[in-house]
């Protein structure tokens, strides 16, 4: 298996080494703030949300603080975005709950890195409704189903990884509660959110009833990512990792089948590696994920590794977002690299 040619020797030990990345996302950003992550100019909220996230990492507060008014702007008046856009006209109208509630995650990481209580106080009721929104289909047994379609008849699937999603979410919605000093509703999202990990670390018969996606690296380390807290559920996790997804020299596969490693699946996974005191595993997927790049270093979506080619030949912008925050995590180059290693809420 050949490394990709334009294997990256940067050392992601300090924003300046990454500023090229986001330079990339200040220059594709739209004037309505949205930052198109698809080939043909299109995004999605959560996708938007990652490519903020990498803005916000790097100091670009203005471009960032554009992103989230796009957030704003576009959130319905049930407190979710449409599933897909082209720059502010929604192009499919199906509503997904793990979009919804990803404004907490993105809104809480600006707040510790800019420490601008303020910031977090002009924007709690779009936090407060993406929340509902998602909590709106939780099921009795913890899970929440993954979708509204554009009829409104809800989706009675719930996946692992969506889940696993809204979970650190609403972790980090408890968080900002805290802060805001909302007693109530804090007290109603801790017993949503221990519901919810308590499905995650209790899977069985609960999700992905209507279709196996176990195959997605996604469903191995999006759990650990999401907060469980059982050890032996982590331990399950890593060993599927690294028997099925894990290529070592080149990253994390998308899927266990297919001979492509993907940047932001490598990126997350090396994350969830840190997470759990595997540094040196964390460190070289890092590494992986920043050698499968274009000849200006922006990262493509993955590597082929059978017919060694660069596929998609595309360069999504929250696949740059996923490699910013993996190198936080990884360096502690701000004040929110371990977002997703610690739990945020005070217990």
């Amino acid at each position: 298996m050949n490394q990709p040619p334009n294997a990256s020797h940067i050392e992601p030990n300090s924003i300046l080494g990454l500023d090229h990345l986001g330079k990339f996302l200040e220059r594709i950003q739209l004037s309505s703030g949205a930052i198109p992550s698809n080939k043909n100019g299109t995004h999605d909220p959560w996708d938007h949300l990652e490519a903020v996230m990498g803005l916000t990492t790097l100091g670009y507060r203005t471009e960032a603080i554009k992103g989230f008014n796009w957030m704003f702007a576009n959130q319905n008046s049930d407190g979710s975005w449409y599933n897909l856009y082209d720059d502010q006209k929604p192009i499919e109208l199906n509503k997904q709950t793990n979009y919804s509630s990803y404004l907490a995650v993105a809104i809480w990481h600006f707040y510790l890195i800019n420490n601008d209580i303020t910031f977090l106080r002009n924007h709690w009721e779009s936090i407060k409704r993406g929340i509902i929104f998602s909590l709106s289909l939780q099921n009795d047994n913890g899970a929440i189903a993954w979708n509204i379609d554009k009829k409104g008849e809800i989706d009675d699937d719930y996946l692992l990884t969506g889940c696993s999603s809204i979970a650190k979410s609403l972790e980090c919605a408890i968080a900002i509660s805290q802060i805001l000093d909302h007693k109530s509703i804090q007290k109603e999202w801790r017993i949503a959110h221990k519901k919810l990990i308590g499905a995650i670390e209790n899977p069985t018969g609960i999700f992905d009833l209507k279709k196996d996606r176990s195959r997605f690296s996604m469903d191995s380390y999006y759990p650990i990512l999401g907060g469980i807290c059982s050890k032996n559920t982590v331990s399950s996790l890593i060993s599927g990792v690294k028997k099925s997804f894990w290529v070592q020299g080149l990253g994390i596969k998308c899927v266990a089948d297919e001979p492509w490693v993907t940047v932001a699946e490598t990126s997350e996974c090396s994350i969830a590696f840190k997470k759990i005191g595997e540094d040196e595993i964390a460190l070289e997927l890092l590494h992986n994920a920043i050698s499968i790049v274009d000849s200006r270093s922006i990262p493509y979506m993955g590597w082929q590794y059978h017919e060694n080619i660069y596929w998609p030949e595309e360069t999504p912008s929250w696949t740059s977002g996923a490699c910013i925050l993996a190198a936080d995590a990884n360096y502690q180059l701000t004040n929110a690299s371990a977002l997703f290693l610690k739990q945020q809420f005070k217990s």
